[in-house]
């Protein structure tokens, strides 16, 4: 990649005839320009802060702020200790009676992948218990999920599951790598997804480190039911997509 002037127009006649815009504006709006040029491509990484700060004669703090400016508006991704990279164009997610993530992803021309980060079999809460249609202190399996696209973090997901029916989930899906696959271990071939329920929130410290975000970062939160063909319910899940990646697209 090459640096300097070669790959993005310093400030100098824009900033004069733009002397009311703020600084870190001026120098967000070239850095999206040179994006939408193409100069950088997704999953390029821009130069380092000091570098930018240096072409544009503006100090770090600047150059700081409208990196954060473009990362609100989807351009660009901060990878802790790495550096910025472009982003990739928002994730048209699909939301219907057949809901997979890797079938969505795939869609999409991205890599599918996902990967349990914590299990647990306790008493179902009793919200998920009424989901689930189960007696009050029933066991669950719960998996904690991470899932990407493109390597890129996408969402993070509570799938619980009835413990009677879905005897080592956690190693199945471990093992397997995917709902589906892990359903169909257990003689299941087919589902259907019977509700879904999407709020906005605010990502904690915990979801934000796993999703790469800064913590506050909006989130979308997901809860689903899927169910048998013979509608008994399967699984519930919690799923929180990384807003600024993901746009769900509602199928009727």
């Amino acid at each position: 990649m090459m640096s300097g002037s070669k790959i993005l127009e310093p400030a100098g006649a824009e900033r004069s005839q733009d002397a009311g815009v703020a600084l870190w504006r001026q120098v967000a709006d070239q850095l999206a320009q040179a994006i939408a040029r193409g100069t950088f491509e997704t999953g390029a990484r821009l130069p380092a802060e000091k570098e930018i700060a240096a072409l544009y004669r503006v100090n770090r703090h600047t150059v700081r702020r409208a990196l954060a400016a473009l990362s609100e508006r989807g351009l660009v991704r901060a990878a802790r200790g790495s550096g910025t990279y472009v982003e990739a164009p928002r994730l048209a997610y699909p939301i219907g009676t057949r809901t997979r993530f890797s079938e969505n992803v795939g869609a999409s021309g991205r890599q599918a992948g996902g990967r349990l980060i914590a299990s647990a079999e306790e008493p179902v809460p009793p919200e998920i218990a009424q989901r689930l249609a189960l007696p009050r202190k029933s066991l669950a399996v719960r998996l904690e999920l991470m899932r990407h696209a493109d390597r890129v973090p996408v969402c993070v997901a509570t799938t619980w599951l009835p413990a009677g029916r879905f005897p080592d989930a956690a190693e199945i899906y471990a093992a397997q790598r995917s709902t589906t696959r892990m359903l169909a271990h257990y003689g299941i071939s087919d589902y259907r997804r019977v509700s879904t329920r999407v709020t906005a929130a605010l990502a904690d410290i915990a979801d934000a480190a796993r999703l790469d975000l800064r913590p506050g970062s909006p989130i979308l939160l997901v809860d689903s039911v899927d169910a048998a063909v013979d509608g008994t319910p399967l699984l519930a899940t919690r799923s929180r997509f990384a807003a600024e990646r993901i746009e769900l697209v509602f199928e009727s």
